[in-house]
């Protein structure tokens, strides 16, 4: 795995739109869908959510990245770290990985142990040009990631059984990118997709591994809570500084 330092120098993130989409195509290209994890014993689970809330405008607000990890198999929580960073990427959908990854690639710098997979909240393969999130992390990090969305993107697909564990092939002109999810028995499915080195059947049987009866995988649902924590602390201090004045 890549520093994450290294990481944020591999390619420019002062771009515009349009240069961003063009990267997206290029590096799809890197993206491997089979099977290069290597044994597992730390996984972790990301989530970014921005200051103030809702689709900040252009370079205004914060990004603020939490990355959770926990012990595998047996999930213990190891250790978690969240950084802030100024968004400098405007709000385009398909595109929300410049904006995002910045944030996340601060955080895992702060980590003492790297994990050896890491679930995203987002997109990975089941993307217009096949680089959601997930995919982009990985290929930046050269980890195993993988994509657990909580909606759709792109593709269509049938209703999967009401079992949890039981899923149906996300699909796009003709081709397989993910997988509909269903977690939880009844509950609405997830999106599941290949991030980087791990193919979709290994990610929906890791998913379900890391689910404990809801709809969300530990990883990412308690990487939620860490950013929405992040996100009252950091008010309560600008609160008090305030105040302090």
């Amino acid at each position: 795995m890549r520093t994450a330092q290294d990481a944020l120098r591999l390619h420019r993130w002062d771009v515009t739109p349009a240069e961003a989409r063009a990267l997206q195509l290029e590096w799809s290209g890197r993206v491997e869908r089979r099977d290069r994890i290597g044994r597992i014993r730390r996984v972790a689970g990301t989530d970014v959510a921005f200051d103030p809330p809702g689709r900040p405008t252009w370079r205004s607000g914060e990004a603020v990245a939490g990355v959770v990890v926990f012990l595998y198999p047996g999930g213990e929580e190891l250790e978690r770290a969240t950084a802030r960073v100024p968004v400098t990427f405007p709000y385009v959908p398909g595109l929300l990985s410049f904006r995002e990854i910045p944030a996340l690639l601060d955080a895992f710098g702060r980590l003492r142990q790297a994990p050896d997979l890491i679930f995203c909240d987002g997109q990975g393969y089941a993307h217009p040009r096949r680089f959601g999130l997930a995919s982009h992390l990985g290929v930046l990090l050269d980890a195993p990631t993988i994509g657990c969305a909580k909606s759709r993107l792109i593709g269509e697909h049938v209703e999967p059984g009401q079992r949890a564990g039981a899923w149906a092939p996300l699909v796009d002109a003709g081709e397989r990118i993910g997988a509909a999810l269903r977690t939880r028995a009844t509950a609405r499915p997830i999106y599941v997709s290949t991030g980087h080195r791990v193919s979709l059947e290994r990610a929906i049987a890791l998913t379900m591994e890391m689910c404990d009866g809801r709809r969300i995988p530990v990883p990412t649902r308690v990487a939620d809570r860490c950013v929405a924590q992040a996100k009252r602390e950091g008010s309560m201090a600008e609160e008090r500084s305030g105040r302090s004045r």
